[in-house]
């Protein structure tokens, strides 16, 4: 996540002049209780004198040297700051040109979240020229409108990099500053891959900014965008996503999937290739997956193989999908014979995470995304397992913004360190040997997040049998899943019959099952070891 000196994330405002940066910068200052650093401000008062004199008396090119000069002390915790200080977080205000230099994006981008105001050419000239006004030395050259003109043209590259953008124009302050202190939450992570790297954002009220968050990771003007839903989801999100991709520049192409497991298959992504032939989706083209795990896995799975692979983005609509299936890269299909037998990896440009879509997903959904949030942080986060275990469930408001980002970046840490599953990644799979099994036994029937939290305690359990674990731990797992309302207990199917269904585990060593055991919450460890009679043991028991 990024994380600058300061007790919370910073958030820059920055854009063309004219467009309010220093009036909204106070006001959503005010708003948050945040120290207000007006970069301009600050630069003229170390000056000791205006910046149009700074320009005339020195040149721009000195001009540039201080504001470098203070991205550099502002990325390690410098800058006075002008009013409404707690120190919680800062508010800085960037001058017009700042954030240009890719040096200085880069330093101010690292601290918080970045938003860049933009507004209409006319309504630009009205503020900047405005009786009294002489404060504009980049205009104080001929035809104003055009400067203007210019300008933003040559600046419109450095501004498309910055994801979050909000028009002011005909807006008021506080309607504008509104909008903007909502980034104060967003949560950026960055998943670093070989020879690459891209963002997870997580944030409410992202939605309508998907557009402006596929131009600040590449995505040029007029693309064309396969945007892969399903019967469910498309009627509540996709014209949203639509509007959204049309205002970037971009060209949606609504493709439809069916809803549900059994539906995830060979045939499916077949159906798939033909809508994206049918669109004239080339190689130059992006698949955006826009639904849960299911339509996921179809999607990246289609993107990866189609015309030998196209871009990929994810903006995952339910629990499950945000904090598991979305991240990682890996994709894939059903056989008869099991889960995610034929499959790839295919790493996303971006993953969209806006958890204000949660709201339309049915309780049973919420449970079983809570299974997959539950298992990362008995991967991981003992002290988020910790909070969870002190509070009611809430199923309206499951995971605040910053604990959903917890609970990914779980996931992400293990895949960077093994992103082709050739070790480590295999814990991700801590409940899943017995839970994919229960999945294929129920016909599907059975929640992915169901089945999983099954497996959570199953694992629990054999780590104890083996002496690897504290007999309260499966208890402890076991109480919190309740709370979620998940099950914890084993259908009643045949013991035989689970263990003939785990034997197509694409997790097999040999003739061996690895299980992914904890042996305590923080410590998960891969076990190849774990005697058959064990395993029919402990399911027996917790039929």
């Amino acid at each position: 996540m990024n994380r600058g000196a300061s007790k919370a994330p910073d958030l820059i405002l920055t854009g063309f002049m004219g467009t309010g940066k220093t009036r909204v910068g106070r006001a959503v200052a005010q708003r948050l209780g945040r120290t207000f650093v007006d970069m301009d401000a600050e630069i003229e008062a170390r000056a000791g004198k205006p910046i149009a004199r700074i320009f005339a008396e020195d040149g721009e090119a000195a001009f540039r040297r201080m504001e470098a000069a203070l991205c550099e002390e502002l990325s390690h915790g410098g800058g006075h700051g002008n009013s409404h200080g707690s120190g919680y977080g800062r508010l800085i205000a960037t001058g017009g040109g700042t954030l240009v230099d890719p040096g200085n994006r880069a330093q101010l981008m690292a601290l918080g979240t970045v938003v860049c105001l933009t507004c209409q050419p006319d309504e630009i000239l009205r503020r900047v020229t405005r009786p009294g006004r002489d404060d504009r030395p980049l205009l104080g050259v001929g035809d104003a409108r055009a400067e203007i003109e210019r300008l933003l043209a040559q600046r419109q590259e450095a501004y498309a990099a910055i994801p979050w953008q909000v028009d002011t124009t005909g807006r008021s302050v506080d309607d504008i500053a509104a909008e903007v202190a909502a980034f104060a939450s967003v949560e950026t992570l960055t998943v670093h891959m070989p020879g690459r790297e891209y963002p997870v954002q997580v944030g409410s009220g992202l939605l309508p900014h998907l557009g402006g968050a596929l131009r600040a990771v590449g995505l040029a003007s007029g693309t064309k965008v396969a945007v892969v839903s399903n019967p469910v989801v498309e009627p509540l999100y996709g014209a949203q996503v639509e509007v959204a991709l049309r205002a970037a520049g971009f060209e949606p192409v609504p493709c439809l999937v069916p809803d549900g497991e059994q539906h995830k298959t060979l045939d499916t992504v077949a159906g798939l290739y033909d809508q994206f032939l049918a669109s004239r989706l080339d190689r130059s083209g992006l698949v955006l997956s826009l639904g849960g795990g299911v339509t996921g896995d179809i999607a990246g799975f289609a993107a990866a193989t189609f015309m030998r692979g196209v871009a990929f983005a994810q903006v995952p609509t339910t629990l499950l999908s945000m904090v598991d299936a979305s991240v990682g890269g890996k994709t894939g299909v059903d056989l008869p014979q099991g889960k995610n037998l034929v499959g790839a990896f295919k790493q996303p440009i971006l993953v969209l995470v806006d958890p204000s879509v949660l709201a339309t997903l049915p309780p049973e959904g919420i449970r079983s995304g809570m299974a997959e949030a539950l298992k990362h942080c008995v991967l991981a986060d003992p002290s988020l397992f910790a909070e969870l275990e002190s509070a009611p469930a809430n199923l309206q408001h499951p995971l605040s913004a910053g604990q959903l980002a917890r609970t990914i970046g779980v996931k992400l840490a293990v895949v960077e360190e093994d992103p082709l599953e050739q070790g480590r990644r295999a814990v991700l799979n801590l409940g899943h040997t017995v839970g994919h099994a229960l999945e294929r036994l129920s016909n599907y029937e059975l929640r992915h997040g169901e089945a999983v939290a099954i497996g959570l305690v199953a694992a629990a359990r054999l780590a104890v049998e083996l002496g690897r674990a504290d007999g309260g731990l499966p208890a402890r797992i076991a109480a919190l899943l309740a709370v979620w309302g998940l099950p914890t207990r084993c259908p009643a199917h045949d013991v035989e019959a689970i263990w003939a269904a785990m034997a197509h585990d694409k997790k097999r060593r040999g003739q061996s099952l690895r299980w992914v055991l904890p042996h305590d919450l923080g410590d998960v460890r891969i076990a190849d070891d774990v005697p058959p009679e064990t395993v029919k043991s402990v399911l027996r028991a917790m039929q």
